[in-house]
C-alpha cells in the first residue's frame, strides 16, 4: 500500500513538472502565456485612458511687483551702495579750570547748539616731595649733583616751586609721605611733603561730532581759548 501512494506522489509530480514545462500542449493542456501582446489584448479601450492633474498641486505663479514697491526697492538698494555720510569724531580737550571753562564758553557760543559741552572733570589735589627753594643756579646745580651721586631721581618743581627739585609727584598726601620715608633712609634729610595742587573743579570740553569740513574751523575759534591745551579723540 505504502508503495503504492509513492509511485502516485512521483507520477503527480512529474505530471506537475510536464505541464509547467508545455510538454503537454499537443494534448491542450499548458499554462496560458504572458506575454506582452497577450497583455495588450487584455486592455479595455486603453484610448480613453486621460491623465488628470489634481487641485491644488501646482504652486500659484508669484504676482509682479507693484511699481511702486519695485521703485522703493530701488530707492532702497541706491541708498545702501552709496557711500555713508560723514558722521563726524569726537574730539575733547581738557582739564580745564573755573577760569579756562569760562573763556571756552564764550568762544564756543559762536558754535551750533549743541555741537559743544563741558563736561565737570574735577581736578584731584596732588602732592609733591619738595627741595628748595634755593638761593640761586649754583646752589640748585649742587644739590643736583648730590642727589645723582645717591641715585635719587629728580625733575624741576616748576611753577612758584622754583628754584627748587621735586622727588615725586603723588595723588594723595599717605602716598606723599611714604615716599619721603624711603628717601630718608636713601639719606636724603632736607625734603619735605608741599601741596603741589589744591583739588578743585575741572571741565572737559567735548565736541560729539566735528566733520572734516567743520574741523578747521572750529579749531580757529576755540583755540585762543584752550589755554594751549589740544583736542584729541575722545576714549
Amino acid at each position: 500500500m505504502l508503495r503504492l501512494a509513492v509511485i502516485a506522489l512521483l507520477l503527480a509530480n512529474a505530471g506537475y513538472y510536464a505541464y509547467t514545462q508545455g510538454w503537454l500542449r499537443s494534448a491542450g493542456l499548458a499554462q496560458p502565456e504572458q506575454a506582452e501582446p497577450l497583455r495588450m489584448q487584455q486592455q479595455i479601450r486603453p484610448e480613453t485612458l486621460k491623465v488628470l492633474r489634481t487641485q491644488g498641486t501646482t504652486a500659484a505663479p508669484t504676482p509682479p511687483a507693484p511699481p511702486a514697491a519695485a521703485a522703493d526697492a530701488g530707492a532702497s538698494a541706491t541708498a545702501a551702495a552709496a557711500p555713508a555720510a560723514d558722521a563726524g569724531e569726537c574730539l575733547q580737550a581738557g582739564v580745564f579750570d573755573d577760569k579756562q571753562a569760562a573763556a571756552l564758553r564764550t568762544a564756543a557760543a559762536s558754535l551750533p547748539q549743541g555741537s559743544w559741552t563741558l563736561e565737570p572733570t574735577p581736578i584731584t589735589g596732588r602732592w609733591m616731595i619738595y627741595m628748595g627753594r634755593f638761593d640761586d643756579q649754583d646752589t640748585l646745580d649742587k644739590k643736583r649733583a648730590e642727589l645723582r651721586a645717591r641715585k635719587v631721581d629728580f625733575d624741576r618743581a616748576g611753577g612758584t616751586l622754583e628754584l627748587g627739585l621735586s622727588l615725586g609727584r603723588f595723588s594723595t598726601e599717605e602716598a606723599a609721605q611714604r615716599g619721603l620715608t624711603t628717601l630718608n633712609a636713601q639719606g636724603v634729610r632736607t625734603a619735605r611733603v608741599v601741596l603741589e595742587r589744591q583739588a578743585a573743579p575741572g571741565f572737559t570740553l567735548k565736541l560729539p561730532a566735528v566733520t572734516d569740513a567743520q574741523r578747521q574751523q572750529w579749531l580757529a575759534t576755540l583755540r585762543p581759548a584752550m589755554a594751549g591745551k589740544t583736542l584729541g579723540s575722545c576714549g
